[in-house]
């Protein structure tokens, strides 16, 4: 069932970020499928901020109500699911990038990389295009 708007609070576009994204979890999954090449439960649950097992089985599920994500089962494992970003999810590529920028100048004990930190302010469209192509893969 795709989650759809009618039942937010306003239709203010910040507002829909916020409904969709409003907590400390669900960007951290997507920052783990879009930079990380994470794809699966257990390797999410590795992620160093620690989520609890049912707090990533909901944002997981959120996230594919949403649109965001969808899941597939493992060819290679018929009991284990993958995770992958749609168009819709792999949408947020520049979005994710200015929370690093920002991030990055605002945190003075940042763990982004100084070369990646760079090559965003100089080459933002072709840092976006390498991390696309990653994703299509």
């Amino acid at each position: 069932m795709k989650q759809n708007s009618a039942n937010y609070r306003s239709h203010c576009p910040i507002n829909f970020v916020l409904e969709t994204f409003g907590d400390k979890w669900t960007l951290l999954i997507v920052r783990d499928l879009m930079f990380k090449g994470k794809t699966s439960f257990r390797q999410f649950l590795k992620s160093e901020e620690g989520i609890a097992t049912n707090i990533l089985t909901d944002r997981l599920k959120r996230l594919e109500e949403q649109g965001i994500v969808e899941k597939t089962v493992d060819d290679a494992n018929r009991s284990k699911l993958n995770y992958c970003l749609t168009g819709k999810g792999k949408d947020l590529m520049p979005i994710m990038l200015e929370i690093t920028a920002w991030s990055a100048r605002h945190d003075r004990l940042t763990n982004t990389p100084r070369p990646f930190r760079k090559t965003l302010a100089e080459d933002r469209d072709g840092l976006i295009s390498a991390f696309m192509n990653e994703l299509e893969q």
